[in-house]
């Protein structure tokens, strides 16, 4: 449980950089086998470009580190509910454990929305709720100043 806490810190740095940056905080982590491979956080409006989520970003940077897409002894730590693009995109890489904090009733895909993992080929583990609490207030701290 200690290396889960950690790897849920760095995404919640990564989140908080992501504010920083004016885009929605959103921080994600891939862990191979219990080691950090790759961080980042949500750059939608830093690239202009809608796939440049947190967890799309980490997908692609732990797939060139590999040399390979399949990351079936990779485990991926979100701040948020997955979208169903991003969780779309963790099926196909076969992600063993999916670890989330803040859950999304309007754009989740995973608990909520259209529930990919129910349809697709490959379903990691789903570990949510982690540090949930402080997922959520980056979320509303951030949207609360926009308002």
């Amino acid at each position: 449980m200690m290396r889960t806490m950690e790897f849920m810190k760095i995404a919640l740095e990564e989140a908080e950089l992501a504010a920083q940056r004016g885009s929605i905080p959103v921080g994600a982590v891939i862990a191979l086998d219990g080691c950090l491979l790759a961080r980042a956080g949500n750059e939608v409006i830093k690239n202009i470009d809608p796939t440049a989520h947190a967890e799309m970003i980490v997908l692609r940077q732990a797939s060139r580190l590999l040399g390979q897409f399949i990351l079936d002894r990779c485990d991926i730590y979100v701040t948020l509910e997955p979208c169903s693009m991003c969780a779309q995109a963790m099926a196909l890489a076969r992600i063993r454990r999916l670890y989330f904090g803040a859950y999304d009733t309007k754009y989740g895909g995973v608990i909520h929305g259209c529930r990919v993992f129910d349809h697709a080929t490959h379903k990691p583990e789903v570990i949510s709720g982690v540090f949930e609490t402080q997922c959520a207030k980056i979320l509303q701290n951030f949207f609360s100043g926009r308002r």
